[in-house]
């Protein structure tokens, strides 16, 4: 992989490479434009990558599209904000989707954009990239296109709100489980932030299409009902309104042998914070232990404005550590997941240790009030603190997404959580396979009082628990 190194400064302030005989002679044809096709265009182009192409505002494809943006370009690849990547140096090399330029194509563009970025000769241009079409697919020609059963309407007065949707799965859709191998999902509207739709994933902004490596899948089962929290985030007023009916296309594996083993999560959260006022460094942790023998396929750590860092660290049973990501500034902007060239081995009895840090200070430019104490909350002024960790177990069974003690939901609802920890996949949440913090509600919930929560136990549950929270708004705007 690439590394980073300091731009050196000439009379120009940069460093040609050996392939440049002066700073004159670079052209966007001839010389920007190949650099643009490897490191830019996946998300600066029409329907581009990540939350398809909103996190993108503008395309590199054309030399009249890209010519205003020289002298930007040019300081956003000498001051790492571009590429957007977020782990620390010492991560380079060891995720697949990294994205990092060189330093001879950081000098091309800086070269560039400081001798008037000059158009050159059309023929000189490799040929166009091609790229999915905007009703095409990264992951290829899916199997199976689902959409929300409901089109919902964002109001105008709407500036950050969370809904639950739902798709029910008919025969005609899939007849049989199935075992997944892609998943792609594409928001039906600009107001869309992000999407969890478990057992599919989701979407956030500087997510990618998830797909699973050869041999490991996520199951979709006939005839369930798929629930999407649905996360929109725009600015209010008067005709901001708009509709959204969001998708997901899905890819299957052709032969249900070729798996063996199933992707499994460990969700390491917390609900119980307190984040005071005007702190620049408060520290949350959590930790989870690995059961069985395990590799950690992908990790991605998921805050609000006030998050500040995250690091999983690694402690082995032979006494020996390390740490495995390290993000020393997160970016709410930018939700990566980062996974793994080569998955991470992590023998039973491995304790992984996830620290949040969150500034709530002043010094915060991303904090909407520093003069509040904040705790967990879904808006995007409250806040979470979670680490998602993707992997493995050497059985290649099935384990429920979890945490340790103190783990929340991190937003999801009830249905989706009974489909998490459902271990033996019954469709039934058994009291024996609840999170801790269920326990307590788990016969309230369980109306016809058989032992289990079933879906539409856990969905009453939930539409109770949004109107007392909307009853709870309103009450407090009346005060």
């Amino acid at each position: 992989m690439n590394t980073w190194k300091t731009i050196a400064t000439a009379s120009l302030g940069l460093t040609l490479t050996a392939g440049l005989a002066s700073a004159a002679e670079v052209t966007f044809y001839k010389d920007v434009l190949p650099v643009l096709q490897e490191n830019c265009q996946v998300c600066h182009r029409p329907s581009g990558a990540n939350l398809g192409g909103m996190v993108a505002p503008m395309a590199f494809e054309s030399y009249k599209e890209t010519r205003p943006w020289a002298k930007a370009m040019a300081k956003a690849v000498a001051n790492k904000t571009m590429p957007p990547w977020h782990a620390a140096p010492q991560h380079q090399g060891e995720f697949m989707n990294e994205r990092t330029i060189s330093q001879e194509n950081m000098d091309i563009i800086t070269a560039w954009a400081n001798t008037g970025a000059k158009r050159g000769n059309p023929k000189d241009a490799p040929a166009s990239r091609e790229w999915p079409g905007k009703d095409g697919w990264t992951i290829g020609t899916p199997d199976l296109i689902l959409k929300t059963d409901q089109v919902f309407f964002v109001e105008d007065d709407v500036e950050d709100l969370y809904v639950d949707l739902t798709t029910q799965l008919t025969d005609d859709m899939i007849s049989e489980d199935k075992f997944i191998k892609a998943v792609e999902f594409r928001p039906g509207s600009s107001a869309v932030h992000h999407i969890i739709a478990m057992p599919l994933g989701g979407i956030a902004p500087g997510n990618e299409a998830s797909v699973y490596p050869d041999g490991i899948a996520s199951v979709l089962k006939k005839g369930s009902e798929i629930t999407w929290q649905m996360h929109y985030h725009k600015e209010p007023g008067p005709g901001t309104g708009m509709y959204d009916q969001s998708m997901v296309a899905i890819k299957f594996y052709d032969n249900p042998e070729d798996v063996k083993f199933r992707m499994s999560g460990a969700h390491l959260g917390r609900f119980d914070f307190n984040i005071p006022a005007g702190e620049s460094s408060y520290t949350i942790q959590q930790e989870y232990t690995f059961p069985n023998d395990s590799e950690i396929v992908s990790l991605m750590p998921h805050f609000h404005l006030r998050g500040k860092s995250a690091k999983y660290e690694a402690f082995y049973p032979d006494g020996s550590s390390e740490v495995l990501l390290d993000v020393p500034q997160y970016d709410f902007n930018w939700q990566t997941a980062y996974k793994y060239n080569d998955f991470k081995k992590a023998p039973a009895g491995t304790k992984i240790i996830f620290t949040s840090v969150f500034d709530n200070s002043e010094g915060n430019v991303f904090n909407p009030d520093a003069t509040v104490d904040i705790g967990w909350g879904r808006p995007t002024t409250d806040e979470m603190s979670f680490g998602y960790m993707s992997f493995v177990d050497s059985t290649g069974k099935y384990q429920p997404m979890m945490g340790g003690a103190g783990a929340g939901n991190g937003g999801l609802s009830l249905v989706q959580i009974v489909n998490m920890f459902d271990k033996n996949e019954d469709g039934l949440l058994q009291k024996d396979e609840a999170p801790g913090r269920l326990t307590r509600y788990f016969d309230m919930i369980d109306t016809n009082k058989d032992g289990a929560i079933d879906a539409k136990e856990a969905a009453v549950a939930n539409k109770f628990t949004k109107n007392r929270r909307r009853g709870n708004q309103r009450n407090s705007s009346d005060d």
